[in-house]
């Protein structure tokens, strides 16, 4: 067990770091929110951790701290901005966003590092810290999944005339996606720049969000737990596809269109359909023998 560990240690923060990058986008999508802009707070907080340690000479974990609150200012800012669009308009403008940031990156000079990154930026960040981290994130996600406070939320999405008839501000909820949004997305941009020890502004471009969105899409966007299994399926299916050579791309692509075809609920839906199923027909089989019985 430890050698196999040893041997995928890199996958295995590859993918607890693509899962906080997932629910920076699947965070605004459970309040009704088409918002990309957690990839541009991946760079903002990348850049912001990478700063901190090279320029200011700050530690690992203040500099990580820095980056995501950058990040969740930012982001927060944006959705002030941004706030009174829906849909594909707010989704355009999110990913102009991050396409911004990039763009800055590439012109900020010796602060960024310009076209060709910023390097010698390695923290000290242990696996534990990493699962730490990620801990924290998923249980206040599965606060927000509770359920008083998970039916605000599904008002908010799915009626947001109702929401407001209810006394339930929408604004400010949508708000809150977009502060947790930029905060989770600056986490996994600081976490993962910290690790390699460098960052350039052609790791903060459209491909995040295509694997983020694939990530939530196929793992179940509506929980926490889809975009864990999103993740861990698009981190290791390179791997588990390394036999088919130079098809693996193909292969990929049939199996992220397969998914999407006929997985619309994503894997997690899947799970739980089958659950409820499995539980149905446990129910009725015992209400027959109880019929039986009597």
């Amino acid at each position: 067990m430890s050698d196999w560990y040893y041997m995928n240690v890199v996958l295995i923060q590859t993918t607890l770091t693509t899962l906080l990058l997932a629910l920076s986008i699947q965070v605004p999508l459970r309040f009704g929110v088409f918002s990309f802009a957690g990839v541009g707070a991946f760079g903002i907080g990348g850049y912001g951790g990478a700063m901190a340690m090279v320029h200011l000479e700050w530690s690992t974990w203040p500099a990580v701290a820095a980056g995501a609150l950058a990040a969740a200012v930012v982001v927060f800012l944006l959705g002030l901005v941004v706030q009174r669009l829906t849909g594909l308009y707010m989704g355009m403008a999110t990913i102009a966003f991050t396409l911004i940031v990039s763009v800055l990156a590439v012109n900020g000079g010796d602060a960024t590092g310009g076209a060709g990154g910023l390097y010698g930026a390695l923290g000290e960040i242990s696996m534990l810290q990493i699962v730490l981290v990620v801990v924290a994130v998923v249980a206040v996600l599965v606060w927000t999944e509770a359920r008083g406070l998970g039916r605000r939320i599904d008002t908010v999405r799915e009626d947001p005339e109702l929401a407001n008839a209810l006394g339930i501000d929408v604004n400010r909820y949508r708000l809150m996606s977009f502060a947790l949004s930029g905060l989770i997305g600056g986490l996994a941009g600081a976490i993962t720049t910290l690790l390699r020890s460098t960052i350039t502004p052609a790791e903060v471009n459209f491909h995040l969000v295509i694997l983020a969105l694939t990530a939530i899409v196929v793992g179940g966007a509506r929980s926490w737990l889809g975009a864990l299994i999103g993740a861990v399926i698009f981190v290791w299916l390179p791997t588990w596809l390394s036999f088919v050579q130079e098809w693996e791309k193909v292969a990929y692509g049939f199996i992220v269109a397969a998914a999407a075809i006929y997985l619309p609920n994503g894997v997690l839906g899947v799970a739980k359909d089958a659950l409820h199923r499995y539980r149905t027909r446990e129910e009725r089989a015992r209400v027959a023998v109880l019929q039986e019985k009597s």
